[in-house]
Protein backbone atom coordinates (compact mmCIF):
# COMPACT_ATOMS: atom_id res chain seq x y z
CA UNK A 1 0.00 0.00 0.00
CA UNK A 2 3.00 2.29 0.25
CA UNK A 3 4.74 4.15 3.04
CA UNK A 4 2.87 6.81 5.06
CA UNK A 5 4.41 9.63 3.03
CA UNK A 6 3.51 8.12 -0.34
CA UNK A 7 0.74 9.62 -2.48
CA UNK A 8 -1.46 6.58 -1.94
CA UNK A 9 -0.97 5.24 1.56
CA UNK A 10 -2.81 3.16 4.10
CA UNK A 11 -2.96 0.71 6.95
CA UNK A 12 -4.56 -2.72 7.28
CA UNK A 13 -8.25 -2.42 6.56
CA UNK A 14 -9.90 -3.26 9.92
CA UNK A 15 -13.13 -1.31 9.66
CA UNK A 16 -14.72 -2.46 12.91
CA UNK A 17 -17.73 -0.19 12.48
CA UNK A 18 -18.79 -2.19 9.41
CA UNK A 19 -18.95 -5.68 10.89
CA UNK A 20 -22.38 -7.18 10.47
CA UNK A 21 -23.63 -4.54 8.02
CA UNK A 22 -23.16 -6.85 5.03
CA UNK A 23 -21.72 -10.32 4.73
CA UNK A 24 -21.49 -10.82 0.97
CA UNK A 25 -17.86 -10.66 -0.24
CA UNK A 26 -16.80 -8.20 -2.91
CA UNK A 27 -15.75 -9.50 -6.29
CA UNK A 28 -12.15 -10.76 -6.27
CA UNK A 29 -9.70 -7.94 -6.90
CA UNK A 30 -12.33 -5.22 -6.64
CA UNK A 31 -11.34 -1.95 -5.02
CA UNK A 32 -13.34 1.17 -4.36
CA UNK A 33 -12.32 4.83 -4.41
CA UNK A 34 -14.45 6.86 -1.98
CA UNK A 35 -14.44 10.55 -2.79
CA UNK A 36 -15.72 13.28 -0.48
CA UNK A 37 -14.70 16.01 1.94
CA UNK A 38 -12.87 13.56 4.15
CA UNK A 39 -9.98 14.49 6.39
CA UNK A 40 -11.15 18.10 6.64
CA UNK A 41 -11.48 18.00 10.45
CA UNK A 42 -15.23 18.19 10.02
CA UNK A 43 -17.09 15.79 12.31
CA UNK A 44 -20.06 15.74 9.95
CA UNK A 45 -18.00 14.52 7.00
CA UNK A 46 -16.34 11.98 9.30
CA UNK A 47 -19.83 10.71 10.15
CA UNK A 48 -20.64 10.34 6.43
CA UNK A 49 -17.48 8.33 5.82
CA UNK A 50 -18.11 6.19 8.91
CA UNK A 51 -21.62 5.37 7.70
CA UNK A 52 -20.48 4.57 4.16
CA UNK A 53 -17.75 2.26 5.43
CA UNK A 54 -20.25 0.53 7.70
CA UNK A 55 -22.49 -0.27 4.72
CA UNK A 56 -19.68 -1.63 2.55
CA UNK A 57 -18.75 -5.32 2.75
CA UNK A 58 -16.19 -5.64 5.59
CA UNK A 59 -13.65 -7.24 3.24
CA UNK A 60 -14.00 -4.55 0.56
CA UNK A 61 -10.62 -2.90 -0.22
CA UNK A 62 -11.10 0.85 0.04
CA UNK A 63 -9.16 4.00 -0.82
CA UNK A 64 -10.55 7.31 0.47
CA UNK A 65 -9.63 10.77 -0.71
CA UNK A 66 -8.52 12.94 2.18
CA UNK A 67 -6.90 16.26 2.96
CA UNK A 68 -5.47 15.05 6.27
CA UNK A 69 -4.56 11.52 5.24
CA UNK A 70 -3.07 10.54 8.58
CA UNK A 71 -6.27 11.40 10.44
CA UNK A 72 -8.41 9.30 8.07
CA UNK A 73 -6.00 6.35 8.11
CA UNK A 74 -5.76 6.32 11.90
CA UNK A 75 -9.46 6.84 12.55
CA UNK A 76 -10.94 4.57 9.90
CA UNK A 77 -8.21 2.07 9.04
CA UNK A 78 -8.38 2.62 5.28
CA UNK A 79 -5.90 3.53 2.58
CA UNK A 80 -5.95 7.16 1.42
CA UNK A 81 -4.91 9.38 -1.43
CA UNK A 82 -4.53 13.18 -1.38
CA UNK A 83 -7.70 14.93 -2.47
CA UNK A 84 -5.88 18.04 -3.66
CA UNK A 85 -3.35 16.39 -6.02
CA UNK A 86 -4.94 15.61 -9.41
CA UNK A 87 -2.13 13.35 -10.64
CA UNK A 88 -2.16 11.23 -7.48
CA UNK A 89 -5.94 11.06 -7.64
CA UNK A 90 -5.84 9.93 -11.26
CA UNK A 91 -3.31 7.21 -10.41
CA UNK A 92 -5.57 6.04 -7.59
CA UNK A 93 -8.51 5.97 -10.00
CA UNK A 94 -6.54 3.78 -12.41
CA UNK A 95 -6.02 1.19 -9.64
CA UNK A 96 -9.67 0.89 -8.54
CA UNK A 97 -12.75 -0.72 -10.06
CA UNK A 98 -15.47 1.68 -8.87
CA UNK A 99 -15.67 5.38 -7.98
CA UNK A 100 -18.14 6.35 -5.22
CA UNK A 101 -18.97 9.99 -4.51
CA UNK A 102 -19.96 9.43 -0.93
CA UNK A 103 -22.51 11.59 0.82
CA UNK A 104 -22.93 15.32 1.28
CA UNK A 105 -23.59 17.89 -1.44
CA UNK A 106 -20.61 17.53 -3.74
CA UNK A 107 -22.40 18.68 -6.90
CA UNK A 108 -22.91 22.35 -6.03
CA UNK A 109 -21.31 25.69 -6.81
CA UNK A 110 -22.07 27.60 -3.61
CA UNK A 111 -18.70 26.63 -2.10
CA UNK A 112 -16.88 27.48 -5.32
CA UNK A 113 -17.08 26.79 -9.05
CA UNK A 114 -13.68 25.15 -8.74
CA UNK A 115 -15.08 22.49 -6.40
CA UNK A 116 -17.82 21.61 -8.87
CA UNK A 117 -15.36 21.38 -11.77
CA UNK A 118 -13.18 19.10 -9.66
CA UNK A 119 -15.99 16.54 -9.26
CA UNK A 120 -17.10 16.88 -12.88
CA UNK A 121 -13.55 16.14 -14.03
CA UNK A 122 -13.33 13.17 -11.68
CA UNK A 123 -16.54 11.67 -13.06
CA UNK A 124 -15.36 12.17 -16.64
CA UNK A 125 -11.94 10.65 -15.90
CA UNK A 126 -13.55 7.61 -14.30
CA UNK A 127 -15.79 7.02 -17.29
CA UNK A 128 -12.91 7.44 -19.75
CA UNK A 129 -11.12 4.73 -17.78
CA UNK A 130 -14.23 2.54 -17.93
CA UNK A 131 -14.90 2.76 -14.19
CA UNK A 132 -18.52 2.79 -12.95
CA UNK A 133 -19.45 5.94 -11.01
CA UNK A 134 -21.90 5.89 -8.09
CA UNK A 135 -23.46 8.97 -6.51
CA UNK A 136 -24.22 7.66 -3.03
CA UNK A 137 -26.69 9.54 -0.81
CA UNK A 138 -25.95 12.76 -2.63
CA UNK A 139 -27.54 16.17 -2.33
CA UNK A 140 -27.81 18.15 -5.55
CA UNK A 141 -27.16 21.88 -5.58
CA UNK A 142 -27.29 24.74 -4.95
CA UNK A 143 -26.41 25.36 -8.60
CA UNK A 144 -26.49 29.12 -9.02
CA UNK A 145 -24.93 29.47 -12.47
CA UNK A 146 -26.53 28.30 -15.72
CA UNK A 147 -23.23 26.71 -16.77
CA UNK A 148 -23.12 24.78 -13.50
CA UNK A 149 -26.59 23.38 -14.11
CA UNK A 150 -25.64 22.37 -17.65
CA UNK A 151 -22.43 20.65 -16.53
CA UNK A 152 -24.16 18.71 -13.78
CA UNK A 153 -27.01 17.71 -16.07
CA UNK A 154 -24.54 16.32 -18.61
CA UNK A 155 -22.46 14.60 -15.93
CA UNK A 156 -25.46 12.83 -14.38
CA UNK A 157 -25.97 11.00 -17.66
CA UNK A 158 -22.48 9.51 -17.27
CA UNK A 159 -23.24 7.98 -13.87
CA UNK A 160 -24.16 4.32 -13.41
CA UNK A 161 -25.94 4.48 -10.06
CA UNK A 162 -27.52 7.20 -7.90
CA UNK A 163 -29.33 7.58 -4.61
CA UNK A 164 -30.43 11.00 -3.35
CA UNK A 165 -30.60 12.11 0.26
CA UNK A 166 -33.61 14.46 -0.13
CA UNK A 167 -36.68 15.05 -2.24
CA UNK A 168 -35.49 18.42 -3.61
CA UNK A 169 -32.38 16.86 -5.16
CA UNK A 170 -34.40 14.02 -6.65
CA UNK A 171 -36.93 16.48 -8.11
CA UNK A 172 -34.20 18.58 -9.74
CA UNK A 173 -32.67 15.51 -11.37
CA UNK A 174 -36.09 14.17 -12.39
CA UNK A 175 -36.76 17.45 -14.22
CA UNK A 176 -33.72 16.57 -16.32
CA UNK A 177 -35.07 13.08 -17.00
CA UNK A 178 -32.90 11.32 -14.39
CA UNK A 179 -34.86 9.36 -11.80
CA UNK A 180 -33.27 7.58 -8.87
CA UNK A 181 -34.26 6.36 -5.39
CA UNK A 182 -34.57 8.88 -2.56
CA UNK A 183 -33.49 8.18 1.00
CA UNK A 184 -32.56 10.43 3.90
CA UNK A 185 -29.20 11.69 5.06
CA UNK A 186 -27.15 8.51 5.53
CA UNK A 187 -25.86 9.55 8.97
CA UNK A 188 -29.28 8.57 10.35
CA UNK A 189 -28.05 4.99 9.68
CA UNK A 190 -24.73 5.33 11.51
CA UNK A 191 -24.31 2.16 13.62
CA UNK A 192 -23.77 2.47 17.35
CA UNK A 193 -20.35 1.85 18.83
CA UNK A 194 -19.52 1.06 22.45
CA UNK A 195 -15.95 2.21 22.94
CA UNK A 196 -16.07 6.02 22.85
CA UNK A 197 -13.43 8.30 24.36
CA UNK A 198 -15.19 10.29 27.07
CA UNK A 199 -12.23 11.86 28.82
CA UNK A 200 -13.37 15.47 28.42
CA UNK A 201 -17.10 15.37 27.71
CA UNK A 202 -19.77 17.75 29.02
CA UNK A 203 -20.93 17.61 32.62
CA UNK A 204 -24.47 17.09 33.87
CA UNK A 205 -27.06 19.58 32.64
CA UNK A 206 -24.68 21.34 30.24
CA UNK A 207 -25.80 23.35 27.22
CA UNK A 208 -23.93 22.25 24.08
CA UNK A 209 -23.63 24.69 21.14
CA UNK A 210 -22.82 23.41 17.62
CA UNK A 211 -22.77 26.71 15.72
CA UNK A 212 -21.28 27.69 12.39
CA UNK A 213 -20.72 31.01 10.60
CA UNK A 214 -23.66 32.17 8.49
CA UNK A 215 -24.51 35.40 6.65
CA UNK A 216 -28.13 34.98 7.76
CA UNK A 217 -27.37 36.37 11.22
CA UNK A 218 -26.38 39.97 11.89
CA UNK A 219 -24.36 41.01 14.92
CA UNK A 220 -27.67 41.75 16.64
CA UNK A 221 -28.92 38.25 15.78
CA UNK A 222 -25.86 36.61 17.29
CA UNK A 223 -26.28 38.76 20.38
CA UNK A 224 -29.89 37.62 20.69
CA UNK A 225 -28.83 33.98 20.54
CA UNK A 226 -26.09 34.54 23.11
CA UNK A 227 -28.49 36.34 25.44
CA UNK A 228 -30.86 33.38 25.25
CA UNK A 229 -27.99 31.05 26.18
CA UNK A 230 -26.99 33.32 29.06
CA UNK A 231 -30.53 33.48 30.47
CA UNK A 232 -31.07 29.74 30.19
CA UNK A 233 -27.67 28.83 31.63
CA UNK A 234 -28.24 31.10 34.62
CA UNK A 235 -31.69 29.68 35.21
CA UNK A 236 -30.46 26.08 35.16
CA UNK A 237 -27.02 26.86 36.63
CA UNK A 238 -25.60 25.05 33.60
CA UNK A 239 -22.13 25.20 32.06
CA UNK A 240 -21.84 25.83 28.31
CA UNK A 241 -19.81 23.56 26.02
CA UNK A 242 -18.82 24.78 22.57
CA UNK A 243 -18.39 22.01 19.96
CA UNK A 244 -16.80 23.20 16.68
CA UNK A 245 -17.95 20.53 14.21
CA UNK A 246 -15.73 22.00 11.49
CA UNK A 247 -12.53 22.86 13.33
CA UNK A 248 -11.32 25.51 10.87
CA UNK A 249 -14.64 27.21 10.11
CA UNK A 250 -16.41 27.09 13.46
CA UNK A 251 -13.66 27.68 16.00
CA UNK A 252 -13.10 31.43 15.35
CA UNK A 253 -16.83 32.13 15.69
CA UNK A 254 -17.15 30.08 18.87
CA UNK A 255 -14.11 31.76 20.42
CA UNK A 256 -15.86 35.13 20.05
CA UNK A 257 -19.03 33.65 21.56
CA UNK A 258 -17.03 32.17 24.43
CA UNK A 259 -15.63 35.59 25.37
CA UNK A 260 -19.12 37.09 25.53
CA UNK A 261 -20.52 34.19 27.54
CA UNK A 262 -17.63 34.28 29.98
CA UNK A 263 -18.05 38.04 30.41
CA UNK A 264 -21.61 37.24 31.49
CA UNK A 265 -20.20 35.01 34.23
CA UNK A 266 -20.90 31.62 32.63
CA UNK A 267 -18.69 28.57 32.85
CA UNK A 268 -17.73 28.06 29.21
CA UNK A 269 -15.53 25.29 27.77
CA UNK A 270 -14.54 23.99 24.36
CA UNK A 271 -15.25 20.34 23.58
CA UNK A 272 -13.60 18.63 20.62
CA UNK A 273 -14.77 15.00 20.33
CA UNK A 274 -12.60 12.95 17.97
CA UNK A 275 -15.33 10.84 16.40
CA UNK A 276 -19.09 10.94 15.80
CA UNK A 277 -19.46 8.18 18.42
CA UNK A 278 -17.55 10.24 20.98
CA UNK A 279 -19.92 13.13 20.28
CA UNK A 280 -23.07 11.05 20.74
CA UNK A 281 -21.82 9.33 23.87
CA UNK A 282 -20.56 12.59 25.36
CA UNK A 283 -24.01 14.15 25.03
CA UNK A 284 -25.54 11.69 27.51
CA UNK A 285 -25.59 14.15 30.48
CA UNK A 286 -26.36 17.25 28.39
CA UNK A 287 -29.50 19.22 29.16
CA UNK A 288 -29.85 20.91 25.75
CA UNK A 289 -28.12 20.87 22.37
CA UNK A 290 -28.46 23.94 20.12
CA UNK A 291 -27.23 22.82 16.70
CA UNK A 292 -26.77 24.70 13.47
CA UNK A 293 -24.65 22.06 11.73
CA UNK A 294 -26.85 19.43 10.01
CA UNK A 295 -24.90 16.47 11.29
CA UNK A 296 -24.57 17.98 14.73
CA UNK A 297 -28.36 18.05 14.80
CA UNK A 298 -28.69 14.49 13.45
CA UNK A 299 -26.19 13.01 15.92
CA UNK A 300 -27.78 14.89 18.84
CA UNK A 301 -31.20 13.57 17.80
CA UNK A 302 -29.83 10.02 17.57
CA UNK A 303 -28.34 10.48 21.04
CA UNK A 304 -31.91 11.33 22.15
CA UNK A 305 -31.06 14.65 23.74
CA UNK A 306 -33.26 17.76 24.08
CA UNK A 307 -32.54 19.64 20.88
CA UNK A 308 -33.07 22.98 19.15
CA UNK A 309 -32.13 23.31 15.47
CA UNK A 310 -31.05 26.63 13.97
CA UNK A 311 -31.80 26.13 10.29
CA UNK A 312 -29.72 27.95 7.68
CA UNK A 313 -30.36 25.65 4.71
CA UNK A 314 -33.18 23.60 3.10
CA UNK A 315 -31.36 20.35 3.99
CA UNK A 316 -31.70 21.27 7.68
CA UNK A 317 -35.34 22.25 7.16
CA UNK A 318 -36.06 18.81 5.66
CA UNK A 319 -34.57 16.96 8.64
CA UNK A 320 -36.33 19.25 11.12
CA UNK A 321 -39.70 18.63 9.49
CA UNK A 322 -39.24 14.87 9.19
CA UNK A 323 -38.27 14.44 12.85
CA UNK A 324 -40.49 17.18 14.34
CA UNK A 325 -37.47 18.90 15.90
CA UNK A 326 -38.07 22.35 17.45
CA UNK A 327 -36.36 24.89 15.24
CA UNK A 328 -35.74 28.48 14.23
CA UNK A 329 -35.49 29.29 10.53
CA UNK A 330 -32.61 31.75 10.24
CA UNK A 331 -33.61 32.59 6.65
CA UNK A 332 -36.80 34.13 8.04
CA UNK A 333 -36.09 37.78 9.00
CA UNK A 334 -38.53 37.39 11.91
CA UNK A 335 -37.46 33.87 12.85
CA UNK A 336 -35.65 34.82 16.05
CA UNK A 337 -38.84 36.35 17.43
CA UNK A 338 -39.94 32.80 18.24
CA UNK A 339 -36.67 31.91 19.99
CA UNK A 340 -37.90 31.86 23.64
CA UNK A 341 -40.86 29.60 22.84
CA UNK A 342 -38.83 27.27 20.61
CA UNK A 343 -36.15 27.09 23.30
CA UNK A 344 -38.62 25.90 25.93
CA UNK A 345 -40.12 23.41 23.50
CA UNK A 346 -36.62 22.11 22.73
CA UNK A 347 -35.93 21.41 26.40
CA UNK A 348 -38.92 19.01 26.37
CA UNK A 349 -38.18 17.40 22.98
CA UNK A 350 -37.09 13.76 22.73
CA UNK A 351 -36.56 11.55 19.73
CA UNK A 352 -39.48 9.50 18.44
CA UNK A 353 -38.27 5.90 17.98
CA UNK A 354 -40.92 5.45 15.28
CA UNK A 355 -39.56 8.42 13.31
CA UNK A 356 -36.02 7.08 13.58
CA UNK A 357 -37.12 3.63 12.42
CA UNK A 358 -38.87 5.12 9.39
CA UNK A 359 -35.76 7.12 8.53
CA UNK A 360 -33.58 4.04 8.68
CA UNK A 361 -36.03 2.14 6.49
CA UNK A 362 -36.04 4.93 3.92
CA UNK A 363 -32.25 4.74 3.83
CA UNK A 364 -32.26 1.16 2.58
CA UNK A 365 -31.83 2.44 -0.97
CA UNK A 366 -28.31 3.61 -0.07
CA UNK A 367 -27.40 0.08 1.06
CA UNK A 368 -29.05 -1.45 -2.00
CA UNK A 369 -26.99 0.71 -4.36
CA UNK A 370 -23.75 -0.54 -2.79
CA UNK A 371 -25.10 -4.10 -2.80
CA UNK A 372 -25.84 -3.92 -6.49
CA UNK A 373 -22.37 -2.83 -7.57
CA UNK A 374 -20.11 -4.17 -4.81
CA UNK A 375 -21.95 -7.12 -3.31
Amino acid sequence: MGRPNDDVSGVPCNRTMGHGAMTKPTKPGSRVLLCGYYGEHNLGDDALLATLLALLPPSCPVVATARDQQQVREQFGVATCPRGKPISLLLALVRVRVLVLGGGSLLQDSTSRRSLLYYMALILAARLLGRPVLLWAQGLGPLNACTSRLLVRLSLHLVQGITWRDEQSAAMAAAWGIRAPVGRDPVWSLPRRHNPDLTDGPTAGAICLCWRPTPLLSAAGWRQLENQVINDARRHQAPVYLAPFHAHQDTPLLKVCAVRLQEAGLVCRFWRPRTPWDFMAGLAPVGLVVAMRLHGMILAAMADRPLLALSYDPKVDAAVTAMAIPSINLADPNGLAGLPGAWEQARRWRLSPAHLTRHRQQNRCHQQLLDRFLG
